[in-house]
């Protein structure tokens, strides 16, 4: 059932069906989901990112550097002018680099698999800590963008039930290479406002 649910809201993501490469990648990782949770069946937090997150993910990260074939090229980490090197919806990695070009598909897979990963992630850190569907959300962009869920006080606060100091330190994310970042510090405005959204 749960798998149902993360293909019907890819699909809806996407705005249309799946390849079999897409269909394969995601079994792939609710298949290692699926090896992560069972021995844990009363896990709270969701598995997939609901769809506040990932607009959230797609307004800040952005689908940049559109060429005028249609095609995307990487760009250079603004905090440092160069590593990591980011493509698409936000992705970065060892096979991305200056002269990376990818097709807008291409990077639109590539966001699923992305968001997919970075919420098991979160899951995976959060365990059985009572998690909304909006803290969740939040906490997905926030390791989506800074990688650090596993060694951040934000998910140590949430996982203890502190979620007023886990909200506060949202805002404590908004450096890259030691510079304070406009775009950082209104991300995380965000997610820390999500974060505490009940609705």
């Amino acid at each position: 059932m749960q798998r149902k649910r993360v293909f019907d809201f890819v699909r809806t993501l996407l705005g249309r069906g799946f390849r079999q490469s897409e269909v394969d990648a995601l079994d792939r990782i609710l298949d290692a989901a699926d090896e992560v949770s069972q021995g844990d069946a009363a896990t709270v937090a969701p598995l997939a990112v609901g769809g506040a997150g990932v607009r959230l993910i797609k307004r800040f990260e952005g689908c940049a550097r559109l060429q005028p074939d249609g095609t995307v090229k990487a760009y250079p980490d603004p905090g440092t002018g160069g590593v990591p090197w980011t493509i698409g919806w936000g992705a970065t990695g060892p096979d991305i680099g200056p002269a990376t070009i990818w097709t807008q598909e291409q990077c639109d897979a590539r966001l699923v698999q992305d968001i997919a990963r970075h919420a098991h992630d979160v899951a995976e850190t959060l365990g059985d800590a009572p998690t909304t569907q909006n803290q969740f959300d939040a906490l997905v962009s926030f390791h989506f963008n800074t990688g650090a869920i596993g060694r951040s006080t934000l998910a140590k606060r949430h996982v203890a039930g502190d979620f007023t100091g886990a909200a506060a330190e949202f805002l404590r994310w908004n450096r890259a290479g030691e510079r304070v970042m406009k775009g950082l510090v209104r991300r995380r405005r965000e997610e820390a406002t999500l974060y505490r959204s009940n609705s």
